[in-house]
């Protein structure tokens, strides 16, 4: 498979996860939700290493970039998870997904060569996102829209580093890259938690929930981490950005979140340049 369909199931299996975001309600904690998710991604990832028999460790020029990816996705989570709970996801997800332009950036760092072609794919796709943001009064978020802007696009950052990092290091093994990640990323969280007294449940009643999001979100970045090594292998990256359209798509259909003739239409954009990077 390319990195182009394995970035497009990441989307389909991020579309999913954070769109049950929005069914954590107030009283079911930020960091509390984000442990158990992480835990569940991490059993979920050892769990098929240890039934592939394959080694659980990595070699050491690729651990540290394993644990910078894994300092940059809790970044990104925190962020992601904190925007949800403040603005729509109309708003959020489409912010979040505009991380492709910082994704070819740090390929272009890496000496990879990207064509206009491809820059002018990478474009579309980030005018399209912007598109289907919508305007703040169309949102629904009123004053602190600028608060919810600013995590979305700091999840935005924190994604598009972890998945530059991660690929990096899944060149010498992606389920043992995506492994390392998911267990820098949880015990930074139980430090923070620690050093925040912020040691909370998030509740039985959530936990069904968190424990299908645990398992959406580890299948989603090994996809993107696997592309590690293959040809365009920020492609993965790219495709894997239509989880905010599919995200955006399924609130209006089930929490009848209203979206505007400029949403469609960005909607419509984003698929059409990741159609274009697929030629």
């Amino acid at each position: 498979m390319s990195a182009l369909g394995l970035g497009l199931i990441a989307a389909l299996c991020w579309g999913l996860h954070d769109f049950s975001v929005r069914y954590l309600k107030d009283s079911v904690p930020l960091m509390g939700s984000l442990m158990v998710v992480l835990a569940v991604g991490t059993v979920f990832q050892l769990a098929g290493i240890s039934l592939s028999g394959a080694e659980l460790a990595l070699p050491s020029q690729a651990l540290g970039y394993a644990i910078a990816a894994g300092g940059s996705f809790l970044i990104a989570d925190l962020a992601l998870y904190a925007a949800f709970r403040r603005g729509p996801v109309a708003l959020v997800a489409p912010l979040v997904a505009s991380y492709p332009v910082l994704s070819v950036g740090f390929a272009i760092w890496r000496g990879v060569e990207v064509s206009s072609w491809q820059w002018l794919a990478v474009v579309v796709i980030v005018l399209g996102v912007g598109a289907a943001a919508g305007r703040p009064q169309e949102t629904g978020v009123t004053g602190a829209w600028k608060a919810t802007v600013a995590l979305s696009l700091l999840g935005a950052a924190g994604f598009a580093s972890t998945f530059a990092l991660g690929q990096y290091a899944a060149e010498f093994g992606a389920p043992q890259a995506n492994l390392a990640t998911r267990i820098t990323a949880l015990i930074g969280l139980l430090c923070l938690m620690a050093l925040t007294r912020n040691l909370v449940w998030p509740g039985w009643r959530a936990l069904p929930l968190l424990v299908t999001m645990g398992v959406l979100d580890g299948m989603a970045l090994q996809n993107v981490l696997k592309a590690g090594g293959m040809p365009h292998a920020e492609y993965a990256a790219v495709s894997s950005s239509v989880f905010g359209m599919l995200t955006v798509v399924l609130a209006w259909m089930i929490l009848r979140e209203r979206m505007t003739a400029l949403q469609w239409l960005g909607c419509m954009l984003a698929f059409g340049g990741i159609g274009a990077l697929a030629l």
